[in-house]
């Protein structure tokens, strides 16, 4: 799995190079573009951080046949969720709706049915340990050659909808997300499959959806430039919550990828 994910990272950049589409979108608002390795330094500044933090090793989630078939439901929702989203377009409310059906739903119904066979073991977590991490990644996003794009979304509504956005973005995509790809998902599989392999397999379906998003047309280069992009995010994400096991680096992180444009 690991030697298979990081080949399709490597593809996904080759065929960026060769098809000349190394400016890619970073937002399904707009059109606009960056460079596509300008999203890159943040996220491998922050592995490097991360690397270099003292964490107490996580309680491991014992690999059972139990937690095998729930990492493949899971997995399974993940696939429909990405294949369904560009069958329907990408737009609203399909977007909302599968996200809260297969992302969800599915999974809560999961547990309901086994309930009690792999709960998850977070041990004692290092509480205040991700905050260098987290530092860096955001000096990185905000300043700088590497900075996310300002928005003009805020010049142009009320304060009310402004902040009616910012919360309803923050808890159906950056939570929504984070439970269900790393919290759920992420945790299950490095029981099975370890922990690199699992972060780059649920970077990969983090990233995949992206493409019905943001994508121009073009599935090929669609998924390479979602790969590339939002992959490369996961990578740090998924590290962030396998070293330290804590929801709010990742509610930060994921938040401010989402939020920081409009107020930049």
């Amino acid at each position: 799995m690991l030697v298979a994910g990081v080949a399709v990272f490597a593809g996904s950049v080759t065929l960026l190079v060769l098809t000349g589409n190394t400016a890619v979108r970073y937002s399904a608002d707009h059109g606009d573009t960056v460079p596509v390795w300008t999203r890159w330094a943040p996220a491998l500044a922050g592995i490097m951080a991360i690397r270099l933090v003292p964490a107490r090793p996580p309680v491991a989630l014992l690999a059972s046949r139990g937690t095998r078939v729930e990492a493949e439901v899971l997995l399974a929702a993940a696939l429909v969720f990405a294949v369904a989203l560009r069958l329907t377009g990408g737009g609203e409310p399909a977007h909302v709706l599968l996200k809260l059906l297969l992302l969800l739903v599915v999974p809560l119904v999961l547990f309901r049915v086994r309930r009690g066979s792999s709960a998850i073991a977070l041990g004692d977590r290092p509480r205040v340990a991700p905050v260098v991490p987290v530092a860096v990644w955001l000096l990185l996003s905000c300043a700088g050659p590497f900075a996310l794009r300002p928005s003009d979304y805020a010049d142009t509504v009320d304060t009310v909808t402004l902040i009616a956005t910012v919360v309803v973005v923050f808890l159906v995509n950056s939570l929504l997300e984070e439970v269900f790809y790393r919290r759920w998902s992420q945790t299950r599989w490095e029981a099975v499959l370890g922990r690199w392999p699992a972060i780059v397999l649920v970077s990969l379906l983090w990233a995949g959806w992206h493409a019905a998003i943001q994508g121009v047309g073009d599935l090929p280069v669609d998924l390479a430039s979602a790969f590339a992009n939002q992959g490369a995010q996961g990578l740090f994400l998924g590290y962030l919550w396998s070293r330290y096991r804590l929801m709010w680096p990742l509610l930060v992180v994921h938040g401010a990828v989402n939020a920081l444009p409009m107020f930049l």
